[in-house]
């Protein structure tokens, strides 16, 4: 076995509230490709960004070929041989693929010291035919397909001379021609004695193009292995492998009536024929990995983006909303993703954030005439959430994550919706926040609310969900009762393992 090009050890990232990764480490070696796996939230990303100098570890160390190595920005991490391929090419798109592969690291005429593009262009059509890419060098990028994005990406990592090149979820937008054409450029830098760190949740990719792999869980180190010596079932036990019982609130589902009902919903490019129904005090849950298309399901249902097919009916009615505030009117309230973007008004008050969506309520012909009504408002609703800050007339900026998502939660609590959808609410928060947040979801479905909520942490899905609709690249492939299923077969829908059509509890 080849020594180690790259060691990782004993590293640790540690935000407010969070421990990204915990004492974890990883050995890459020369001429290998190395698979790191584990569910969202791993720490695969945190790992992925102190390489290549975006983030600096709270402690630990990283050796690469021998010596002790600190980046303190990307660009040491690039002249030091290591280069990152994202899951979105990176690039600029009004420029040529000559100056995107040589963006940061310009030729120059040693005599003139002008930029040599002549000498760029000859080099990149070297690269490229070293690649066997048929790519004119003056080609815009923004004219180039995403898989050709990735290419010049891989180009580009060949003119840095690259030791390590590591590709988060490279495939997520290929085709299965496109992938072979990625995988045949893999082995050829497998062949030329790069080392390769290959991030993927697809199973067949890690079988078909990876040596070894690593597994970590909630950003801790669980154990490596060589690919040809493992089965897809003990690598999906690493990738779970902790007891979900106790660790979230006692849910006793009491349904009601069918509020929501789904049929055949599409949107071109998106997902094709989500079906389900939802039942008052219902928690349904909503798995897949990356790419599955869950945000973009329940954003058609909440009436931002627009379905290309399908019906709906809300409590027995034709729905089909025009637009989110068609949604809110008809008693329906979504928590997004992206809270500091999409829930929240940064710069504006905890009072504004939390009130904003019943403003009708708290204004007469479009004034705020009711300040003590709002502060009333505002006041209950931050005490039920435990909303902990200086005062409501701070800006949301200045929380914490945890925080800022129970303001987000705060000011939908008010529009007493019929139906609550909640898209990661516990993404990126501490151990405490997410207790309080899955005693909220419990509390509403309590009160007869139907609950939606969307998840990449497969243990939150199985604890908190009644059923599980399960998503895998846009297609709904079951729908699991959560009570009965188990974590590997949730995985094994989430990853298509299962050839089976979508079933319905």
């Amino acid at each position: 076995m080849p020594d180690a090009l790259l060691e990782v050890t004993n590293l640790t990232k540690i935000f407010p509230g969070i421990r990204a990764l915990d004492d974890v480490k990883l050995t890459l070696r020369s001429g290998e490709v190395h698979a790191l796996i584990g569910e969202n939230g791993a720490g695969k990303s945190t790992l992925v960004k102190i390489l290549t100098g975006v983030y600096i570890p709270t402690h630990g160390n990283i050796v690469l070929e021998g010596k002790e190595i600190f980046f303190k920005n990307a660009i040491e991490a690039q002249q030091a041989g290591i280069v990152a391929i994202h899951q979105e090419a990176s690039m600029f798109p009004e420029l040529s693929v000559t100056e995107n592969i040589f963006m940061g690291h310009h030729l120059r005429n040693p005599k003139t010291k002008k930029l040599d593009w002549k000498a760029m262009t000859e080099q990149t059509k070297a690269l490229l035919g070293r690649m066997q890419l048929d790519i004119d060098p003056d080609t815009l990028v923004k004219n180039l397909s995403v898989a050709k994005r990735h290419m010049v990406e891989i180009t580009k990592a060949l003119s840095l001379d690259a030791k390590l090149v590591i590709m988060d979820e490279p495939t997520s937008a290929l085709t299965g021609r496109e992938v072979e054409d990625l995988f045949r450029i893999v082995r050829s830098l497998k062949e030329s004695g790069k080392a390769i760190l290959f991030i993927s949740h697809k199973f067949d990719e890690i079988f078909s193009i990876c040596d070894y792999y690593t597994v970590y869980r909630d950003g801790q180190y669980i154990g490596e292995g060589k690919v040809a010596e493992s089965t897809e079932d003990q690598i999906i036990n690493m990738m779970i492998g902790r007891s979900i019982d106790q660790l979230y609130p006692e849910h006793a589902p009491v349904w009601g009536k069918e509020i929501l009902k789904v049929e055949k919903l599409s949107q071109l490019g998106a997902f094709k024929h989500i079906s389900f129904t939802l039942h008052e005090g219902e928690i349904l849950g909503v798995f897949g990995l990356v790419g599955a298309g869950r945000s973009e399901v329940v954003r058609t249902i909440f009436g931002i983006d627009k379905a290309s097919e399908g019906t709906m009916y809300l409590e027995g009615k034709a729905f089909m909303p025009k637009g989110a505030k068609e949604s809110m009117r008809k008693g329906i309230a979504l928590v997004p993703e992206d809270r500091q973007k999409q829930g929240l008004v940064l710069k504006m008050s905890l009072t504004h954030n939390i009130s904003l969506p019943v403003l009708k309520l708290l204004s007469f012909k479009g004034l705020i005439t009711r300040s003590k009504e709002e502060k009333s408002y505002v006041l209950e609703h931050g005490k039920q959430m435990e909303i902990k800050a200086a005062g409501y007339h701070v800006d949301a900026e200045t929380l914490s994550g945890g925080n800022q998502q129970k303001v987000v939660l705060a000011k939908w609590i008010g529009t007493k919706p019929k139906i609550l959808i909640l898209d990661e609410p516990t993404k990126g928060i501490d151990v405490a926040t997410k207790a309080a947040v899955h005693q909220f979801i419990c509390d509403m479905a309590a009160k007869g609310v139907a609950v939606i909520l969307i998840s990449s942490e497969l243990p939150e899905i199985m604890g908190m969900s009644d059923r599980i609709l399960v998503m895998h690249e846009g297609c709904q492939t079951a729908i699991l009762d959560a009570r009965t299923c188990t974590a590997e077969t949730v995985m094994r829908y989430a990853i298509a393992t299962v050839a089976q059509e979508a079933s319905h509890a």
